[in-house]
């Protein structure tokens, strides 16, 4: 048994001890306060409140928070009316309770005391920040999230500076793994630089109102190789690609010298690695090929966003150039440093460009007279660099551009486990799926035991930024666990670009 459910079961313990002894008090036969739900219901009872009040914890999500309200407002007929005390009660209630109950300072005072205590302006204003911040978490954690495009990974659907609404409730609201964190902070505090959670706690991955991901959907989720970061890297350079880097270029390196070397290296739980966001194009189940660009979902040609984008090669006769509206407008293509990228002169070749477009875009781009007809042709990149998943050169030759046939693992599914494809999902067995994984003489050992096949215990998915050759999605690092998703890009709410993109604001996200 670990250590979070052994603190767990000590502080339920110790909470219904207290709550014991505040039932005693109260005149309340204390052994109900032992039994969940029928305690609240005697102590809207005792504190002459509407029944409604009871009834409201049921509500999904936010009933929980109506249960706390109530067991401070019972704090409140024992006299206790100090934020340090409603605190206690909400932070602390496995010793605060206990006190309460069995404490000869402490009485049971009643409604009296409670309908003549009048808060101060300054409480007033403590007890609505509380309110605006317990309200603003919940929303936050269980209903939906503003996010940033940071990259252009998802041009053109999504451009970088587009502010979104995510939506937590369309896969069902998932619990938080560490719920001891700092309010609105990710995983990092923005002054100290020290991280802004406790592990004191973990909880194991649960989902409330389950729904699945539908193919095509836009998915903001935890970076999985994010479980391991080089605080100097962020995810700009995963750990695994440094690791792989490192010992490619140290006679003799190990991964314990890595660890060695460099002290910034951090370990972070499932909901605090960073957030990503691209779009879902393989659920479990589905078998995905990539071929000169062109992805093949379950033997056929998978759905293209209208406003995905690829890199086009363009020659011109030299007479003429595109005009500067054009390129900022139609294009996108501004002068900021970062969108150069975009439109680019290609190296020993004065009338060939790169352009990152969208095939509506390349129409318009053949009708300019200086373009050379039958010049505008996609580029791929199928050179096999060994830096796509799985990262195993001598069994898979794939590239960005030409990679699979590769299977998406499904909850409950079984595979046969070979030299040929355990590079595929030894990180699942292993990593996402927390069992002890070892090779032995060629033989394959899971938690102890001789392995020839794996049964998945969660569902997978195949995420692609719809910017192909500008992305850091599943192509590199593989497959996203469920317990990794974080919610559905629902809505952008305000677009920045030298001055607000008006046309974006409040478009739904397809």
């Amino acid at each position: 048994m670990g250590i979070g459910w052994i603190i767990f079961i000590i502080c339920t313990i110790g909470f219904h001890i207290g709550l014991y002894g505040m039932f005693q008090k109260a005149g309340i036969a204390p052994w109900k306060a032992l039994v969940p739900y029928y305690n609240t219901w005697e102590m809207v009872e005792k504190m002459q409140l509407k029944k409604y009040w009871f009834f409201l914890q049921f509500i999904p999500i936010a009933g929980q928070f109506i249960t706390i309200w109530l067991y401070i407002r019972f704090v409140e007929y024992f006299g206790r009316f100090s934020v340090l005390h409603h605190a206690a009660a909400v932070f602390f209630p496995f010793l605060y309770f206990p006190y309460l109950g069995y404490s000869k300072n402490e009485r049971f005072a009643g409604k009296k005391v409670v309908d003549n205590y009048k808060k101060s302006s300054s409480r007033e204003w403590i007890d609505a920040a509380v309110f605006a911040i317990v309200a603003a978490t919940i929303i936050r954690t269980f209903v939906f999230e503003a996010y940033t495009i940071p990259t252009g990974s998802m041009e053109k659907t999504l451009l970088v500076n587009d502010f979104l609404f995510v939506s937590k409730t369309s896969y069902g609201p998932r619990l938080p793994n560490t719920p001891l964190s700092f309010p609105f902070v990710h995983h990092t505090l923005p002054i100290t630089k020290t991280k802004s959670y406790l592990e004191w706690i973990k909880l194991p991955y649960n989902r409330i109102f389950e729904s699945p991901v539908k193919r095509n959907d836009v998915v903001v989720f935890n970076y999985p190789v994010g479980d391991t970061v080089i605080a100097e890297f962020q995810s700009e350079i995963n750990y695994y690609d440094y690791l792989r880097m490192y010992l490619a270029n140290t006679r003799g390196g190990t991964r314990e010298m890595l660890l060695a070397e460099r002290d910034d290296i951090l370990i972070r739980p499932v909901d605090k690695r960073e957030n990503f966001i691209k779009r879902c194009v393989g659920i479990p189940g589905d078998t995905l090929k990539i071929v000169e660009g062109i992805l093949y979902v379950n033997g056929k040609p998978g759905e293209v966003p209208p406003k995905s984008e690829v890199p086009y090669l363009v020659t011109t006769n030299g007479k003429g150039t595109f005009p500067e509206d054009f390129l900022k407008d139609e294009l996108n293509v501004t002068e900021d440093e970062n969108d150069q990228r975009d439109f680019v002169q290609v190296a020993g070749k004065p009338n060939t460009f790169k352009i990152n477009m969208t095939e509506e875009q390349a129409r318009q781009v053949m009708q300019f007279p200086f373009v050379i007809p039958g010049s505008v042709v996609k580029e791929l990149n199928t050179a096999g660099f060994g830096n796509t998943f799985p990262h195993d050169t001598a069994h898979f030759k794939w590239s960005e551009d030409n990679f699979g046939p590769l299977w998406v693992p499904a909850k409950g599914s079984t595979v046969t486990l070979t030299p040929e494809n355990i590079a595929i999902y030894q990180r699942i067995i292993e990593v996402y799926e927390g069992n002890k994984f070892d090779i032995q003489k060629g033989q394959y050992i899971i938690n102890g035991q001789p392995a020839t096949t794996y049964t998945f215990k969660m569902n997978y998915f195949w995420l692609m930024g719809d910017n192909r050759h500008n992305s850091q999605d599943s192509r590199f690092w593989g497959f996203v666990p469920e317990d990794h998703v974080v919610g559905k890009a629902s809505l952008i709410f305000f677009s920045w670009q030298h001055g607000p993109r008006w046309n974006r604001l409040f478009k739904s996200i397809k």
